[in-house]
C-alpha cells in the first residue's frame, strides 16, 4: 500500500495506466493531447479536479479516493467549537457520512501494528481512530 501523507498524483496515474495496459494513444485521442502533454501531466504533484475526473474515468479508478484517504489518516481533529457551529448550520454541500475506511486503510494501519511500527495507543493518537473499531478490525481481519 502507498502512502498516503504525500500524494504525487502523477505517480499515482503512470502506475495505473501500466497496472491497465492502457494504450498512450486511447489517452491521447480521449483527452485531446499530445503524446507530451500526456507525459507533462503524469509529472505534476497536483492536477486540477476536472483533468483528475477524466482521468478516473478512463482509468476506471478513484484517483479523489487517494486524498479522501489522506484526509482520513492525516487530518486535524476538529475543534470543539468548530463541530458547534456546524451542527446547526443548514448545509447546501453535499453531505457524506463519517470517515468510511477502506479495506486498504484497514490493512495499512493493521499492518502497522503487526510490524511493531505503531503501537495500538499510537495509532488511536495519530490517527484518532476509536479504541473499538480499532479491536473490531484486529478480531476480524488479522489472520
Amino acid at each position: 500500500m502507498e502512502n498516503f501523507k504525500n500524494i504525487h498524483i502523477g505517480g499515482f496515474i503512470s502506475i495505473r495506466i501500466k497496472e491497465t495496459e492502457t494504450d498512450i494513444s486511447r489517452i491521447c485521442n480521449f483527452f485531446k493531447l499530445s503524446i507530451l502533454e500526456i507525459e507533462k501531466m503524469l509529472d505534476q504533484k497536483s492536477l486540477d479536479s476536472d483533468i483528475l475526473l477524466k482521468w478516473s474515468k478512463i482509468l476506471e479508478y478513484d484517483f479523489f479516493r487517494l486524498y479522501s484517504q489522506h484526509l482520513i489518516l492525516y487530518a486535524p481533529p476538529s475543534s470543539s467549537e468548530c463541530k458547534v457551529e456546524v451542527k446547526s448550520a443548514k448545509y447546501i454541500s453535499p453531505q457524506f457520512k463519517k470517515n468510511l475506511y477502506t479495506r486498504e486503510i484497514i490493512d495499512f494501519i493493521l499492518e502497522l501494528i503487526r510490524s511493531g511500527e505503531k503501537t495500538e495507543q499510537q495509532i488511536i493518537d495519530d490517527y484518532k481512530i476509536p479504541k473499538t473499531t480499532l479491536y473490531k478490525w484486529k478480531s476480524k481481519y488479522v489472520k
